[in-house]
């Protein structure tokens, strides 16, 4: 069992024509994801990797059920693409794009929650089922990061997600599903409302999220944790901890404001609701053996 994604997810890729859309199309194809139509505005009768093209979500929509969408559009087009795919119906969206005007972002976001919709991103190497399927550009061919297992996985940060991911491996475990929340200031959805989703998973023993400095979304989990929401052991690593003080970060989503969102107050939290928060993702590893050889 996978959250959110299986190989029997039927999937459409907007903007598929593009240089990004068609070389990783083909490698999701490649590596079991159900790709089943594309769209680009103009591009109708074409095909990608044998996947038919479509002008409009609708139009592709009219010819093939449709579960998932993922963007490959630029930012200034996404509020666009996903307007048009939950007016398709569609209730399951990944956007991978970074920079999205923060005034779309929250309209979007706004939409999504309307529609019942769950949409990952943005500014996220997507979201991948390991061993089965993934919507996004996860470089799966590293056996010695994404290798199938038993622990979830959520995280804020692209760069970090192959290190940390590789020590869970390195310590005798695999990844179930692996979640990029994405760095930008709004995510469309949060590390505590994919909880839920890794709690009624039975192949999920475990989660490990990355996060980092900035925002409220690791308290949140701590919060989750608290009120026995979500009770699986779970293991932290916290980027940005060497940050200095009073300057600008590049990371548009680690933003320190009134006070709240600094690496000490998650620690804090995420420690006292009984997580364990790895100083190191070297450690990350050990304390998830640990937990898991405590809970057996």
């Amino acid at each position: 069992m996978s959250i959110i994604l299986n190989s029997a997810t039927r999937v459409l890729v907007q903007g598929i024509t593009g240089k990004e859309g068609r070389f990783w199309t083909k490698h999701m194809k490649d590596y079991g994801t159900h790709v089943v139509a594309g769209v680009t505005p103009g591009k109708e009768g074409e095909t990608v990797e044998g996947v038919p093209v479509f002008h409009t979500v609708r139009r592709a929509a009219a010819s093939f059920r449709i579960d998932a969408s993922l963007l490959f559009v630029p930012p200034r087009f996404a509020k666009d693409a996903l307007f048009e795919a939950l007016d398709a119906g569609i209730k399951k969206v990944v956007i991978l794009c970074e920079g999205i005007p923060l005034h779309d972002t929250l309209q979007m976001r706004k939409a999504a929650l309307e529609e019942g919709a769950m949409v990952i991103g943005s500014n996220t190497s997507g979201i991948i089922s390991t061993g089965k399927a993934m919507m996004g550009f996860f470089p799966y061919w590293l056996d010695r990061v994404y290798r199938p297992g038993r622990i979830g996985i959520m995280t804020r940060s692209g760069s970090l997600t192959n290190e940390v991911t590789a020590e869970v491996v390195k310590a005798g475990f695999g990844a179930s599903s692996l979640i990029g929340i994405g760095g930008d200031p709004v995510p469309f959805t949060r590390f505590a409302e994919v909880l839920p989703l890794f709690q009624a998973d039975p192949d999920t023993d475990a989660v490990v999220i990355i996060g980092e400095l900035g925002g409220t979304m690791e308290e949140e989990v701590a919060e989750a944790i608290e009120r026995k929401v979500f009770t699986k052991p779970l293991v932290a690593f916290l980027g940005g901890r060497t940050a200095p003080k009073g300057k600008k970060m590049g990371h548009a989503g680690a933003i320190i404001t009134a006070g709240k969102g600094t690496v000490e107050d998650k620690i804090a939290a995420l420690t006292k609701a009984g997580a364990l928060v790895a100083d190191r993702p070297s450690q990350v590893g050990r304390l998830l053996q640990s937990v898991l050889q405590a809970v057996e």
